[in-house]
């Protein structure tokens, strides 16, 4: 371990599965400490706040005493999760999160009851999925009032880690605007919560933390904890909106993320505002936005496949006319909450390599088809795909996303994106500079590249059609 050049900041990065836990110089950029532990998650999709708490508090004791040095602290989480506090702070019920698509029915009758997608991308900035935060609390005050009731404050899983590293889970909450313009209450129109969302949904503003402007803390760590006591805890944000500041993103560069959920996003200038749903109209962790689109399906439906074939998930094969669209968990993009997996073309002669690469080629055409309406009028067709999360250190995720999008792709070195993101926050409120700055003069864009092969068009246009053909079915429930 070399001496650090800078004083150190703690990134961490609360995911599905797991947390992890970065201590960063925060001149260079070098991790000088990390730590991880795992979460556990129901069959329904839904996880115990303190779970996460636990492994928070125990991927920093991991890192030792370079985490005791720290100077600030910020939090990334998973987006759109709801968590429901009592009055002691202590979890009202499991969080539902954000893969958890239950809500479904009370996302419907939210898009009518308001004016329809339309009104809602241009009140909020998105069209609420039956992932967005504000449909799952329809369905909690709908299904489990008395847990309802019993709420005394609603937070997002940043935000409740952010409270618990500040020592106020329940009063004195905050979030970002990043976060929280995936909610589904709050508007990137007007910078604030949307009274009518809700009254509609019968949530009371005083239970909703306090949007922290940006370059402003959240608080201070509390006492006991592996961190020093009294360094300013930043303001966090949620998992995406850390990914683009971990990567130094500036205007009109495309992300093409592979994890549990695959998503597809870039820096805007220009507030986003898309009716059709199939881009959220994010707020970024700064003053600009993030649209993003987001699949349910992506690395993990993959593997499920190549387990179903008893394949090693690089034992892909080219050929064949089969379609696979790997939507085994219902589907967020295209909006298909009641979906299955569906597969089409099958013939004698199909092999099991063929196959699976037609699950690959399923799970990244949703994403692609969203690239141009994130990207900002004007953005260059040819500038590379940057490629992050864990399929992207697969041979066959890389060359999947080069034949189906004929752009070229670079793979980023530098690892836990969502963490570097959350340390470069924490360094950001420390050094009173921009957070992705700092993370442009971490380089952490940088790696190698691959050049663009030409579209595989006769896939698009299979996969495409196979899609149009099976929209009724695909729509059942």
């Amino acid at each position: 371990m070399t001496a650090a050049e800078g004083p150190l900041v703690v990134g961490v990065d609360s995911s599905t599965q797991s947390t992890k836990v970065l201590v960063v110089d925060s001149a260079s950029g070098a991790v000088v400490a990390r730590g991880q532990a795992p979460h556990q998650v129901t069959a329904a999709h839904d996880s115990d706040p303190e779970v996460w708490w636990e492994a928070l508090t125990a991927a920093l004791a991991q890192c030792g005493e370079p985490a005791r040095r720290a100077a600030a602290v910020a939090v990334a989480g998973q987006q759109h999760g709801l968590v429901t506090l009592g009055a002691d702070g202590r979890p009202v019920r499991n969080a539902l999160l954000w893969n958890d698509t239950r809500s479904a029915p009370q996302r419907d009758r939210l898009l009518a009851d308001l004016g329809g997608p339309e009104a809602w991308a241009e009140r909020v900035g998105s069209v609420p999925a039956a992932s967005f935060t504000v449909t799952k609390w329809a369905w909690l005050t709908e299904h489990e009032p008395d847990a309802a009731a019993a709420t005394r404050a609603v937070r997002l899983p940043h935000d409740y880690l952010t409270g618990r590293l500040a020592g106020h889970p329940v009063t004195a909450g905050t979030t970002d605007r990043g976060d929280v313009s995936g909610s589904g209450w709050w508007s990137t129109a007007t910078e604030s919560y949307d009274e009518g969302v809700l009254s509609h949904v019968g949530l009371d503003p005083a239970l909703l933390p306090r949007v922290v402007g940006q370059g402003e803390a959240a608080g201070t760590v509390a006492e006991g904890l592996p961190l020093p006591a009294g360094i300013p805890v930043a303001a966090g944000t949620g998992d995406n909106m850390a990914g683009a500041l971990g990567l130094g993103l500036v205007s009109g560069t495309p992300v093409l993320s592979l994890g549990t959920s695959g998503t597809v996003y870039a820096v805007s200038e220009r507030r986003p505002s898309d009716p059709t749903g199939t881009v959220a109209g994010f707020a970024d962790a700064g003053s600009a936005f993030l649209p993003l689109a987001c699949t349910l399906n992506c690395t993990l439906a993959v593997d499920r496949f190549a387990a179903l074939l008893g394949r090693d998930r690089e034992a892909v094969e080219a050929g064949g006319e089969a379609v696979v669209l790997p939507f085994l968990d219902g589907e967020r993009t295209p909006d298909l909450p009641y979906a299955s997996g569906l597969l089409h073309g099958l013939r004698h002669d199909t092999s099991a390599g063929q196959l699976l690469q037609a699950a690959y080629d399923g799970a990244v055409f949703a994403l692609l088809k969203a690239l141009d309406l994130v990207l900002d009028e004007g953005a260059d067709p040819e500038a590379p795909i940057l490629l992050i999360g864990g399929g992207a250190r697969g041979t066959a995720w890389r060359e999947t996303v080069r034949r189906l999008s004929g752009r070229p792709v670079r793979v980023p070195v530098a690892e836990e994106l969502v963490a570097l993101g959350a340390a470069a926050q924490a360094a950001g409120l420390l050094l009173g500079r921009e957070a992705a700055a700092v993370a442009r003069d971490w380089d952490t864009a940088s790696g190698p590249s691959l050049p663009a092969v030409a579209r595989d068009e006769a896939a698009l246009e299979r996969l495409g059609a196979t899609l149009a053909d099976a929209d009724a079915l695909l729509r059942r429930h």
